[in-house]
């Protein structure tokens, strides 16, 4: 039997191993455990990449992201703008009560509307605002924790990095504090509307959700309207009754996605962060150690592993990213995750790093569509992150054995057991 180069000639063609082209996935559970080599992998090959499954341009290139979210002209964050609304709309339903209230919220909403709306309520969470807030933030985390001090364990996600910013938001509004709990399911339903991908049961639970907040917010607006008190939503009424400002549905509304959008950030901020720091012990040991750091450490949280993973955007015109042709009325999913981790933006970007510099990271998003609550998600993560290790220094993670929530848009824990 001759050999040609060391191969039999009777032997069968060897075969080529051709790897698969880079592709999102985001229902798979390896994304959801895990979605940074997906978006590594995307960056690195195929970085404005058209999933004609799904039908949407995925960027993942902190350039082009940041690039697109500054760029309100050329691109708008109304679903109205898409090509495909009208299709869209008459196989999910025009009228449904789940799309009447997202048209009026101010993240799916371009100038001037955006602007007006924003206005309105953008005085309550300034840093000054959010300062003088520190106080009572902190008797809230104290409070939760004397709860859970003499079990030597406890739930983060549960025990405090939900209700912390749930109770804050809701006096924030005026809220009484015996209605937040039923104010949970509705919040994840209509959370879970945000996913680029929705499934019929997911819509039919945001549409009861709708209602359910809807029927809410009215009777609360027929008592504020009669015994004004010194919160947000009695100012929302006022603004209302000058009808030039304030529509009932806009009040609605925005009361709506203040509190879901209050309180969601936060509590993956706080559960994401913590479970950095557990699998990096030598940054938690050093958190430890110099507690001024916790500023820093909360923006590197951000950064790492943050609470929100996407944000979307529609095309006004034929554009070019990339080389690649982003046409008018289709819609780009910007990966904020994926640009905090890319290499041509931050210096070793999959470091977890507490004391990293220059960290402009996006995200809270970027340009006029800046997160509103930024500052106040921050001093609520800090306070909660500070006392929990001031108070119980030999903490520890109690399982591996981790559940991501069931989202794409919104990345955060299920649960955080812990024990001290």
């Amino acid at each position: 039997m001759s050999e040609t180069q060391g191969v039999s000639v009777s032997d069968p063609t060897p075969e080529v191993q051709v790897a698969s082209p880079a592709e999102f996935n985001p229902l798979a559970a390896e994304f959801r455990a895990n979605p940074h080599p997906a978006y590594a992998r995307l960056r690195a090959e195929d970085p404005v990449h058209w999933s004609p499954f799904l039908g949407f341009w995925v960027l993942t290139r902190y350039a082009d992201c940041a690039s697109v979210l500054r760029d309100g002209k050329r691109f708008s964050a109304d679903p109205h703008d898409l090509a495909i609304y009208e299709a869209l709309m008459q196989s999910l339903g025009e009228d449904r009560p789940l799309g009447k209230m997202q048209r009026k919220w101010l993240l799916l909403l371009n100038p001037p509307d955006h602007t007006r709306l924003r206005t309105l309520v953008t005085k309550a969470f300034t840093p000054r605002v959010v300062e003088n807030l520190r106080p009572r933030i902190q008797a809230i985390v104290d409070g939760l924790l004397d709860k859970v001090q003499d079990a030597g364990a406890m739930d983060v996600i549960a025990d405090l990095s939900y209700p912390l910013p749930v109770t804050v938001i809701a006096e924030m509004l005026g809220v009484p504090a015996e209605d937040c709990e039923m104010f949970k399911v509705w919040t994840t339903d209509l959370a879970r509307t945000l996913d680029p991908i929705l499934s019929p049961e997911v819509l039919d639970a945001g549409d009861a959700a709708a209602i359910a907040f809807s029927d809410y917010f009215k009777a609360l607006v027929a008592k504020r309207r009669k015994d004004p008190q010194a919160d947000l939503f009695s100012a929302l009424v006022v603004a209302e009754e000058q009808g030039d400002r304030l529509t009932e549905e806009e009040l609605i509304a925005t009361a709506v996605l203040l509190f879901g959008a209050g309180h969601e950030t936060t509590m993956n901020l706080i559960g994401n962060g913590l479970l950095a720091l557990f699998r990096h012990p030598d940054q938690l040991a050093k958190l430890k150690a110099d507690p001024t750091l916790i500023p820093n450490a909360i923006e590197e949280f951000l950064r790492f592993d943050g609470p929100v993973q996407m944000t979307a955007r529609t095309a006004l015109a034929d554009l070019d990213i990339g080389g690649k042709t982003i046409a008018k009325g289709q819609q780009a999913i910007l990966a904020l995750t994926a640009a905090n981790r890319d290499p041509a933006q931050f210096t070793d970007p999959d470091r977890f790093d507490i004391t990293r510099k220059d960290n402009t990271h996006i995200a809270f998003s970027h340009g006029i569509h800046y997160c509103l609550g930024a500052p106040l998600a921050r001093v609520e993560a800090q306070l909660a992150i500070a006392t929990l290790l001031r108070r119980f220094p030999h903490l520890h993670l109690a399982t591996e054995d981790l559940e991501w929530r069931e989202m794409v848009t919104l990345r955060g824990l299920k649960s955080l057991p812990i024990t001290f």
